[in-house]
């Protein structure tokens, strides 16, 4: 089926590693022309070359989004040959400290990493989408900003300041063509969640075996309906269809990829 992104050019930030590395080749395999971005050169040039190799378009954006000229940076670099019709803010830091261990200092720093890249982003891309009258912006969130858990207090917020201002943006850009929505994540597995699996796992009495301490994991501290963990590609899907053209009429929405994690009606 073809979802028409054939020829729309997407800026994935935070694409160099992770979920967005699963963004970015997905959408460069359904015909789109990816921006890599991320702070590595080094990283970001193997990923576009990964893309390029299996015979998809790709370029590359560095910076650091924390700071206006990085953002400044990024931006420049990823309009240099052509408009932008997509934007997927993806980057972004975690922090697992407790509200006795997370000063107010570490409240501003991942408000500022977590939610204001993705401002300073919407800022410069966004504007020229205008122009086009279609485009399309898709913010990572997650399951914590909807249903925080005691830990990481100052993480659980910045999740959930970016569901608020990604529908605020879909409020601003009514009749432009442009959507703007979430897609929230519940746990995925990727490379360092195995190490924490496998280091917490004699803690838990989860065994040795990979998929048991999976398993275990998922049923006593993450249940959800399929009893797994979920998988960047699932995640990617999800992107994918909301920047489709059967994703028209999807707007200031949240859409959950999280195994039925979040129980809310």
């Amino acid at each position: 089926m073809d979802i028409q992104l054939k020829g729309k050019r997407a800026l994935i930030t935070g694409s160099s590693s992770g979920l967005g590395e699963a963004i970015a080749k997905m959408l460069a395999s359904e015909g789109a022309m990816v921006i890599i971005h991320g702070r590595d050169k080094s990283r970001a040039e193997n990923v576009a070359k990964a893309i390029i190799d299996k015979g998809g378009s790709a370029e590359i954006a560095i910076g650091d989004l924390s700071t206006d000229e990085g953002a400044d940076q990024v931006a420049a670099e990823a309009l240099q040959s052509g408009k932008i019709d997509i934007l997927i803010n993806n980057a972004g830091a975690t922090s697992h400290k407790s509200w006795g261990e997370a000063t107010a200092d570490d409240w501003l720093d991942i408000y500022n990493t977590n939610v204001v890249s993705y401002v300073r982003m919407i800022q410069r891309i966004v504007p020229q989408m205008k122009n086009l009258g279609w485009g399309r912006v898709v913010h990572i969130g997650g399951g914590l900003g909807i249903q925080p858990i005691k830990e990481q207090p100052h993480y659980n917020a910045t999740l959930a300041a970016r569901h608020n201002m990604s529908v605020s943006l879909a409020r601003t850009l009514k009749d432009t063509g442009i959507t703007s929505n979430v897609v929230s994540p519940g746990a995925i597995i990727n490379p360092m969640v195995e190490d924490w699996l496998k280091n917490a796992a004699p803690k838990f009495n989860w065994g040795t075996d990979m998929e048991e301490i999976k398993y275990k994991a998922v049923q006593e501290l993450i249940p959800n309906d399929t009893g797994r963990f979920g998988e960047p590609e699932e995640i990617a899907g999800a992107v994918v269809y909301l920047c489709s053209r059967f994703a028209d009429y999807i707007s200031g929405s949240v859409l959950r990829v999280d195994g039925g994690t979040i129980r809310c009606l």
